[in-house]
């Protein structure tokens, strides 16, 4: 297997392989453009955003800053908005539905490395992370590695998510916690 089929697979993989080294250098260049040159969305940001993120949706709208380790690894619905200084490692698949919101600073991680520290110097891993339809994301939450988030929750802001959350939740908290479920009769 290749270092990225490894990556791609929540293998053990060494990061500074030539071909990921070579995808985060793309990435970065398209991220210069949409952060410094453009700055504003329009028809050249929407260009560079398909581009970076050809698997999400053409509806997405993001406020630069805006940072990720790939691009094609987020897969993105209809209607998904990214408020300034968002961060999404996306060394595998985060799955974002439809109409969400991710408010300022949020963190999506979904690279992960070993607890031994001769280890954790040259390789890691990578867990996916999903997030349903209609989730609003509070400002500065982060979202770790393996994480599912259901549909239809709030993470509230400076949340650390570091579990799965069940639809319909509002969670909060280091480490996030569901506080009540949502849309109940």
């Amino acid at each position: 297997m290749t270092e990225k089929e490894k990556m791609l697979s929540g293998e053990i993989y060494f990061a500074n392989d030539k071909q990921l080294t070579e995808e985060r250098t793309k990435a970065k260049k398209l991220l210069h453009k949409l952060n410094v040159t453009e700055y504003l969305m329009n028809g050249r940001s929407r260009a560079i955003l398909r581009e970076l993120m050809p698997n999400s949706h053409k509806r997405l709208y993001i406020e630069p800053p805006f940072h990720c380790d790939y691009g094609y690894n987020i897969f993105s619905g209809e209607n998904v908005y990214f408020n300034v200084n968002c961060v999404v490692l996306d060394t595998m698949k985060v799955t974002i539905g439809n109409n969400v919101f991710f408010a300022p600073g949020v963190h999506i991680y979904t690279a992960t490395h070993p607890l031994n520290a001769i280890e954790r110097r040259t390789v890691e891993s990578s867990k996916p992370v999903s997030i349903g339809d209609d989730c609003w994301i509070g400002g500065n939450s982060v979202i770790c590695p393996g994480v599912s988030i259901g549909a239809g929750c709030v993470i509230g802001a400076g949340s650390v998510v570091t579990k799965d959350i069940p639809e319909n939740s509002l969670a909060v908290g280091n480490p996030a916690k569901v506080i009540r479920k949502l849309n109940e009769d």
